[in-house]
């Protein structure tokens, strides 16, 4: 067991690399994300953005009338990367603020821009629109992976169209449908979740530039009363983050509920991909379909035989941990007393990065599991054979009836062979033997010859393949054009 002696001593005789590993890293980076989802949420991407907030706003008070310079403005832009992240730390410890710390690390490779450098505004300026722009940012890097989720799916959907198979409710053997279609079902969901992360993107809107607690009196007082200039200010830095919109009304901050709307859709990506992955869990413990298995993948340590849905149990894993998640800004938005309190900013620091980090791992996984999907018609057609003689028995009394048979003396007859059929599956463990036991019975002779034309489970799967191409003709194409041309890359996965 380590002591915090015995620690330094081991840290002293090691190399960085070692020592980092004897250190807690969250297994969405070491293991699970996207090396741009990480970017996205990584402290580089953070305070240089910070510095590109504070590069805008200096900016655009130069061209509304501000004294400051062009000389100003080009050392400020060519420092936004130069950021001594040690010195910081240090600033940090000090005046126990972070964005104070990094407003004087900027001024201090920026001498000559330190004195408007945060001109004007607060902390939230920075921390607020940094996080609209990372969460904005974080949407277009996961809607390509989703669109190439459905687009995989959907390829998958039209080659088993018509493909019969069981399917089941209360997970009971009900009637026959196809694999497409089952799959045609996950589809509808995950572009019901393209829609709504297409819209939380969308309705993102800028912070923008609304001084301490959202009056712009600060801005009213730089620009000497000019109302007219401090609307052009909030106006044009939004511009040029990239946003067509503001927030007019605000707190100290954004209001909370808008983390409730972006985490919200990605609970619902999480519940969508725990069902689709529990089906296939489900459906290999059928032996029907497989998710992808590599050469040498070991599935068990101890039973060799073992093809475990490890890519699927992920998935299940990490969407039970996206759905948690919208939990925090859920109390952290309903706790907000007045214009802000800062209860907020540890919370959002956890939740907002693990929901997109999460989601992230979620579609790489999920898009890996698509493009290898494996069927096996032949036990779909065994375990149909198994259940298909039960489902027949209407379609069997409907011809009797139409050769002069009375329903209801046939309904009889059908129910005890049906029963006896059932106690040889049930107690005897044996197949199902009811077409044999209709073949060797003369009532049903008026039908001897149509059993086969009966039991065709092609007959029983009624519109299924036609539902399929239509589904894919009318809603998923048109879903997927916008990101025509980014569906070719491949995912691969870590196991």
């Amino acid at each position: 067991m380590y002591n915090r002696s015995t620690m330094a001593a081991k840290s002293s005789r090691v190399g960085k690399e070692t020592e980092d590993m004897m250190k807690y890293r969250t297994p969405l980076v070491s293991r699970y994300a996207s090396k741009e989802m990480m970017f996205n949420f990584s402290e580089m991407k953070k305070f240089t953005t910070w510095r590109r907030l504070w590069f805008w706003l200096a900016k655009a008070e130069k061209d509304l009338g501000l004294n400051i310079t062009d000389e100003q403005l080009k050392e400020l832009e060519s420092n936004l990367e130069n950021i001594d992240f040690a010195e910081a730390a240090v600033e940090e410890k000090r005046v126990r603020h972070d964005v104070m710390a990094h407003v004087h690390t900027f001024a201090s490779c920026c001498p000559l821009a330190a004195p408007v450098i945060h001109l004007g505004a607060t902390s939230a300026f920075v921390g607020d629109n940094t996080d609209l722009i990372v969460m904005r940012d974080g949407f277009n890097i996961l809607l390509p992976k989703l669109a190439r989720c459905i687009h995989r799916l959907s390829a998958f959907a039209e080659e088993q169209k018509s493909l019969p198979c069981l399917s089941y409710t209360h997970l009971q053997p009900a009637q026959l449908s196809t694999v497409g279609k089952r799959a045609s079902i996950w589809i509808q969901d995950l572009l019901m979740d393209l829609r709504n992360l297409e819209r939380a993107n969308h309705d993102l809107r800028f912070r923008g530039v609304k001084g301490t607690t959202g009056t712009q009196a600060s801005f009213l007082a730089l620009f000497d009363g000019d109302v007219q200039k401090v609307f052009d200010l909030d106006k044009r830095v939004t511009e040029i983050a990239g946003f067509s919109r503001q927030y007019l009304i605000c707190g100290q901050t954004y209001s909370r509920k808008v983390d409730v709307d972006c985490l919200a859709t990605l609970a619902s990506l999480g519940a969508t991909a725990h069902k689709i992955c529990t089906d296939i869990r489900l459906l290999a413990s059928f032996k029907e379909l497989e998710e992808p298995f590599e050469k040498d993948q070991i599935g068990s340590s101890a039973m060799a035989y073992k093809r475990n849905p490890m890519r699927s149990e992920r998935c299940c894993a990490l969407g039970r941990h996206l759905m948690c998640l919208v939990q925090d800004p859920l109390m952290t938005a309903s706790v907000q007393w007045m214009e802000r309190t800062l209860d907020d900013s540890a919370n959002r620091r956890i939740c907002l990065a693990e929901s997109f980090l999460t989601a992230d791992c979620v579609l790489g996984t999920l898009q890996n599991i698509f493009e290898g999907l494996v069927v096996y018609p032949k036990v779909i057609e065994r375990r149909v054979k198994q259940e298909l003689p039960f489902m027949a028995t209407e379609n069997i009394i409907m011809e009797m009836v139409k050769l002069g048979a009375n329903r209801q003396e046939c309904h009889e007859h059908i129910r005890v062979l049906s029963q006896e059929a059932g106690m040889v599956v049930k107690q005897e463990g044996g197949d199902n033997d009811l077409v044999q036991r209709i073949q060797s019975s003369s009532y049903f002779s008026p039908v001897h010859k149509q059993l086969g034309r009966l039991m065709d489970p092609s007959t029983f799967i009624g519109l299924a393949p036609q539902q399929v191409v239509n589904f894919i003709q009318e809603e998923v194409r048109p879903a997927l054009e916008p990101y025509a041309g980014q569906l070719s890359e491949k995912s691969e996965v870590t196991l």
